[in-house]
C-alpha cells in the first residue's frame, strides 16, 4: 500500500528568484512523475499560485534580470494534469480578494474548518 503524503505549502515564493519554480511543487511533480501518491493544500501567501495568468517577466533586482521567470500557474495545472489534488484554501484566498474565477480550473476549494477532517485521509502531513 502506497504512503500518501500532503505537502502543505504557505511559506510562498521559497527561491523563485534564483529558480523559474517553487522548489516544493517542483519536487511534489517529480514525485508524482514517479508514482508516488503525494497532493498539494496552498494555504497562506501560497494561495497566489493558482492565480491564472500570472507574469512575472518584467522581474528585476538592480541590473539582474530574471530571464526565466516562474509560472506558478502553469506549475499548480501540471500537478493538477499528472493526477494531483491541490487544495486551495478559500478562506487565505478570500483574505486577498481573490475570487474563485481568478483561480486555475481543477483547483479543490477547501475551508478552514475542514483542514483536519482533510489530514486525516493521509498518512503523512509536510508542511513548508
Amino acid at each position: 500500500m502506497a504512503l500518501k503524503v500532503l505537502n502543505i505549502v504557505e511559506s510562498a515564493y521559497r527561491a523563485t528568484l534564483e529558480e523559474q519554480d517553487d522548489t516544493i511543487l517542483w519536487t511534489t511533480t517529480a514525485m508524482r512523475g514517479a508514482g508516488a501518491d503525494v497532493d498539494v493544500l496552498l494555504r497562506g501567501n501560497a494561495v497566489n499560485y493558482g492565480v491564472r495568468g500570472q507574469d512575472a517577466s518584467g522581474l528585476q533586482f538592480g541590473e539582474r534580470k530574471q530571464t526565466h521567470p516562474p509560472r506558478l500557474d502553469n506549475d499548480v495545472k501540471r500537478l493538477i494534469d499528472k493526477g494531483a489534488k491541490v487544495y486551495v484554501l478559500t478562506d487565505d484566498a478570500a483574505d486577498r480578494g481573490l475570487e474563485p474565477t481568478d483561480l486555475v480550473d481543477g483547483l479543490e476549494p477547501i475551508s478552514r474548518s475542514n483542514i483536519g477532517k482533510l489530514c486525516a485521509d493521509y498518512d503523512q502531513i509536510w508542511h513548508w
